[in-house]
């Protein structure tokens, strides 16, 4: 008997250490304490679902047919009203039976109050259905009307960036978003961001979370053939910055601090494998087609190609983020004095996101160059730079000569002079990037302050 009873004993011990120690399963697991972490350690990839073709448009009924929509808020704005991507759009819905209702008043290049304005409408509405057309001012303005239009309880700062706003996480359902985008440069029907300027502080903002990107991305470039050429140009400087901030950005895995919560990992979470194949992609095709697309109206693989690169580099600034060219870039729009930019139909003064964005990039990009000197020489050969005697301490400026040749190529305004700034401007300039969240904003400082008013006159010596 005892020997038969050891025997089940020893079957049992041998069993309980084959057995599963999870925690549902074991009364002796305990946890070991957590190590706090100053830095991240994973990133996430988010992006909208994206159809691809020409024409595609065509099918935009039959989407919120299938979703079973019944009150669409179509969002554009005045010049667009009037000619073929809303009309395509329009088409397809009266075709499939869908209810819609227009608001064509979206302003080039948003404020506070023209969001507010698009917010108000998307309230009254009471839409099942979102559906932009435009650039990325037309797409950003109807992600914030679907946003609080969604909870409209929320006060305008609740969700808006800090340190202006509250930067609270979005927890309410949105409806269905559809982003038709006309022109080939923000990338905002892949993204989670809607951008506009703060009136109060003269400086951009915006909003940035994962829940209002689009549900679809219609990406249709028959729609970029009518693009006069400094809008191609302009649309195309901010794929270009797009793709090299955000594969020279801080790594994903040296960002602070760790968050206690995935629903407070950023948008924007640093420079990660997967971003760095997007921009890198986004990148290559800038060097080949955006100089054809700019010269050439009629060349529709060059005009394809850059709005397919506009998405490309959105997945990848999307989740990586951009830095200092587009943290200094928000002043230079929102500070605008009597500048008109060529080929834009606007009632007020204007520089184009994409020209405020690039005008900073060769000081910005020399005095990155440190930092990550590898991917700068990686991407000034991308760009058509000579690295055969290239020194890793010049990188920086490699980068900075490369881009400069380039924007020449394609007549960019020369400097913050030639859009209507001196001297006197630089410290109002320096505070309107100063909002701008996160570590890159005593640098961003420092560099305003030595682009001077040419992009030319910017040498080593200077950092």
């Amino acid at each position: 008997m005892a020997a038969g009873r050891d025997g089940v004993i020893h079957l049992l011990r041998q069993l309980q250490r084959a057995s599963c120690r999870c925690p549902a399963h074991s009364h002796t697991y305990s946890q070991a304490p957590a190590t706090a972490r100053t830095t991240d350690y994973a990133f996430e990839m988010a992006v909208s679902s994206i159809r691809y073709g020409e024409n595609v448009t065509q099918e935009i009924g039959m989407d919120l047919q299938n979703w079973g929509t019944r009150n669409v808020c179509v969002m554009t704005d005045r010049n667009l009203s009037e000619l073929s991507p809303v009309k395509a759009v329009l088409n397809s819905l009266v075709k499939n039976g869908i209810n819609f209702k227009l608001y064509d008043s979206v302003r080039v290049e948003p404020t506070d109050k023209s969001f507010m304005d698009a917010i108000e409408f998307a309230k009254k509405g009471q839409f099942d259905a979102f559906v932009a057309v435009g650039g990325g001012s037309v797409i950003d303005t109807c992600k914030a009307a679907n946003l609080y239009s969604s909870s409209p309880d929320s006060d305008f700062l609740d969700y808006v960036n800090p340190p202006i706003g509250k930067g609270k996480a979005v927890t309410v359902p949105l409806k269905p978003l559809i982003a038709v985008p006309t022109t080939s440069g923000t990338g905002s029907e892949t993204t989670g961001i809607a951008i506009f300027d703060y009136e109060e502080l003269k400086a951009k903002t915006g909003i940035a979370s994962r829940a209002i990107k689009p549900t679809l991305g219609l990406i249709d470039p028959a729609h970029t053939l009518s693009m006069p050429e400094r809008v191609v140009a302009n649309s195309g400087f901010d794929v270009l910055c797009h793709s090299l901030e955000s594969y020279t950005a801080l790594p994903y895995n040296m960002r602070s601090p760790c968050p206690t919560n995935p629903i407070n990992r950023p948008a924007y979470q640093g420079s990660n494998p997967i971003s760095d194949v997007w921009a890198k992609h986004a990148l290559r095709i800038v060097a080949k087609f955006l100089k054809r697309a700019v010269r050439n109206p009629d060349d529709r693989e060059a005009r394809f190609a850059m709005h397919l690169a506009s998405s490309f580099a959105g997945v990848g600034f999307g989740n990586a983020g951009v830095h200092l060219c587009h943290g200094m870039s928000y002043p230079i729009a929102g500070h605008v004095k009597t500048y008109r930019a060529k080929d834009y139909k606007v009632d007020h003064p204007l520089v184009p996101h994409g020209l405020s964005v690039v005008l900073t990039s060769p000081a910005v990009f020399s005095f990155t160059g440190l930092m990550c000197p590898e991917r700068h020489l990686e991407a000034a050969e991308i760009l058509g730079a000579d690295l055969r005697t290239a020194k890793i301490k010049d990188a920086g400026l490699i980068l900075a000569d490369t881009l400069r040749k380039f924007l020449y190529d394609l007549n960019v305004d020369d400097g913050l002079a030639a859009v209507g700034y001196t001297a006197e401007d630089i410290p109002a300039l320096v505070k309107g990037t100063l909002p701008q969240q996160g570590k890159v904003q005593i640098k961003a400082a420092n560099v305003l302050f030595v682009v001077g008013t040419s992009n030319k006159a910017v040498s080593s010596s200077t950092f």
